[in-house]
């Protein structure tokens, strides 16, 4: 019996995603999911390895460096991506997803793009032979390098702050892997409700919220958006070297805004942990007892 698209959406949706992936990703992927879904030898390791196989086409198009392949290699490239947003949904639909699946998914994720890179730009240096494209290629994988490393490490140390909160406030938070906490979200800052907030505040609440009724969330220029720039519309369009130039700016722009809110989390934190160990030291009788974070502290930001 198949599943309705409402089903679909109900259960493999994620609350909030990348505008790139809800607009133009999750209707056609819903799609073929409930298209493969009665068919359980369709794993989600196959779907991972079918949408490598399209990446792999993405990297012999774009390594043939002339316009008509650059085209067909940027559409390869957006199947690909759509394959691989389905064998999560698939996942999720029929409870097949494994521990391993998870890392082969994320290091064959890993290996299109960086192989990718290498074919898009070394294959316009070799079709022109002009040197400014191996230079783009080495900014490119480092932007894309560093955005993974900053995400995770930020991540890494939001949810231990979180956990700690948690601990003392007996309070738990399932938090998938996959669902990275927005800047801000997980930390609020003291006196931030809506009685006091400033018109700014409001505008910004009003408009996050319209995104998030959406599924958008409001990070607006991911690692996601990056890449389907760099590789679909930069190939597609033909401005290879201005879009990739301007959406690296963008993911720059965002990464250190991302900075600057988690410098902002990490100062409020010491105090934070401090109310919190005070609270629970009320609710169980203790004395209050001086608070020392390991996770971060001022000396630390």
């Amino acid at each position: 019996m198949k599943v309705t698209l409402q089903e679909i959406r109900e259960r493999t949706y994620k609350p909030v995603d990348a505008w790139w992936t809800v607009l133009l990703v999750d209707p056609l992927a819903s799609r073929l999911v409930r298209l493969v879904a009665p068919y359980r030898w369709i794993t989600p390791n196959i779907l991972t390895l079918i949408a490598t196989v399209f990446g792999v086409g993405a990297m012999v198009s774009f390594a043939q460096g002339d316009r008509l392949w650059l085209i067909v290699g940027g559409l390869l490239f957006h199947v690909s991506f759509v394959v691989d947003c389905m064998d999560g949904k698939i996942a999720r639909l029929n409870g097949t997803g494994t521990v391993f699946g998870q890392w082969l998914d994320f290091v064959l994720d890993r290996v299109r793009v960086f192989f990718c890179a290498l074919t898009l730009f070394g294959g316009q240096y070799l079709y022109t032979h002009d040197v400014a494209w191996l230079w783009l290629m080495s900014v490119a994988v480092f932007l894309d390098l560093f955005r993974y490393l900053n995400g995770s490490q930020v991540h890494k140390v939001r949810r231990g702050m979180r956990e700690q909160l948690d601990a003392l406030r007996g309070e738990v938070h399932p938090e998938s892997a996959e669902q990275m906490a927005e800047p801000g979200d997980e930390l609020p800052e003291a006196g931030d409700g809506p009685a006091t907030a400033a018109p700014q505040r409001s505008l910004k609440r009003r408009v996050g919220g319209y995104l998030r009724r959406n599924r958008i969330r409001t990070h607006l220029f991911s690692g996601i958006e990056y890449e389907m720039f760099v590789y679909i519309l930069g190939p597609v369009t033909g401005l290879i070297f201005p879009v990739t130039i301007l959406s690296g700016a963008g993911l720059l722009l965002f990464e250190f805004f991302l900075i600057f809110k988690f410098l902002q989390a990490c100062r409020r934190f010491p105090q934070q942990l401090a109310k919190a160990q005070e609270a629970h030291d009320a609710r169980e009788g203790h004395f209050p007892t001086p608070v020392t974070s390991q996770a971060t502290s001022p000396a630390a930001v």
